[in-house]
């Protein structure tokens, strides 16, 4: 089972029930708000290298560096999207 989306940027994702399952992930998740570098880990582990790979792509400037606010506010819109269709 898949949960996919496409967020407002225009960002497609996929995130496998496995990722979501992983008590790994649910404790970066926890602790992500006091240990901010922890980011990388966080989309590694909920999204696998292949497609972290197409989100830092996605998310690079015209200079070739990917900013670090576009992958949180990218992130940050996946899971707030959850949210609101867990809670429909």
């Amino acid at each position: 089972m898949f949960i996919k989306g496409v967020t407002s940027t225009g960002f497609n994702y996929e995130i496998t029930e496995a990722a979501l399952n992983n008590y790994e992930l649910f404790e970066v998740i926890a602790e992500i708000e006091e240990k901010p570098l922890l980011l990388p880990k966080l989309v590694r582990l909920l999204f696998g290298k292949e497609q972290k790979e197409k989100l830092m792509d996605y998310c690079r400037d015209e200079d070739g560096t990917v900013p670090i606010q576009r992958v949180k506010d990218e992130i940050i819109e996946i899971f707030n999207s959850q949210q609101k269709v867990k809670n429909s």
